[in-house]
């Protein structure tokens, strides 16, 4: 079974929003290989806190991490971001974990943000799922569990419910004259669980991937300015290629 970690970045409003963009961005890993993840993410935090005194039960949440700091101020800015390069560094070095990104341009769009940007990140994880492209030491056949941030879950439930009974898919405009599919979900077993981030190391991780994948489309002043903006890209291998036709990991709507 593969374990889907889900954070967002910017929110789903559209209007007075402060964001243009609403990002959900995925850390997906086999349970195989779940346990070993977790021990090199705990060895990782623990020389964290040795180099830049993160302690161990600190949240590592992007946002906050460069603007509002919270008792974390006692770490320097710089040293701030820093940390988040190193998230980033480890992340890429993990052989067996998978990431990718959806990304919804709230212009001009008058359906609900949420279902489609969540509809689109269910989608092409049952299509991975399905077609077999996540890295796994097995090649059988794989089911997926979500494991996401609480914010609007019951929503999030009834979606994934109705999309198993009923997942209208449009064909692609260069293949078929107009039309849907009705790809019922399959591959993703049970209803999501939900999890606090501060809780979560795993959680922090995807928030810091997330955060990164919105500074290549809203890109903070500070990070611009430390040529921190596209760290997203520093994933590297682990970023799924087949996720979209951009082959960058990112499917943008």
């Amino acid at each position: 079974m593969f374990l889907m970690y889900v954070d967002e970045s910017g929110d789903s409003g559209i209007f007075n929003s402060p964001t243009r963009y609403f990002i959900l961005s995925a850390i997906i890993i086999h349970e195989s290989v779940w346990r070993v993840f977790l021990e090199n993410l705990i060895t990782f935090r623990r020389a964290l806190k040795t180099a830049k005194d993160l302690k161990m039960n600190d949240e590592i949440h992007a946002k906050d991490f460069i603007n509002s700091p919270g008792e974390l101020v006692r770490i320097k800015r710089n040293e701030r971001v820093d940390i988040l390069k190193k998230c980033i560094h480890f992340l890429s070095g993990q052989e067996y974990i998978n990431t990718f990104s959806i990304v919804v341009d709230k212009t001009n769009k008058s359906e609900d943000v949420f279902e489609l940007t969540w509809e689109t990140m269910i989608n092409r994880f049952e299509n991975t799922l399905k077609n077999k492209n996540f890295p796994s030491p097995f090649r059988h056949e794989e089911k997926g569990l979500i494991l996401s941030d609480n914010t609007d879950g019951e929503k999030l439930i009834k979606l994934l419910r109705r999309m198993r009974r009923f997942n209208p898919v449009p064909n692609r405009a260069d293949l078929y004259d107009g039309g849907f599919r009705d790809l019922k979900v399959e591959y993703i077993i049970e209803d999501p669980v939900f999890r606090d981030s501060a809780r979560s190391y795993i959680h922090q991780m995807t928030d810091v991937v997330a955060y990164f994948c919105r500074q290549k489309f809203e890109p903070n002043a500070y990070l611009k300015k430390k040529g921190a903006v596209n760290y997203y890209d520093n994933l590297g291998n682990i970023l799924n290629t087949k996720v979209s036709r951009s082959g960058d990991g990112i499917v943008r709507r």
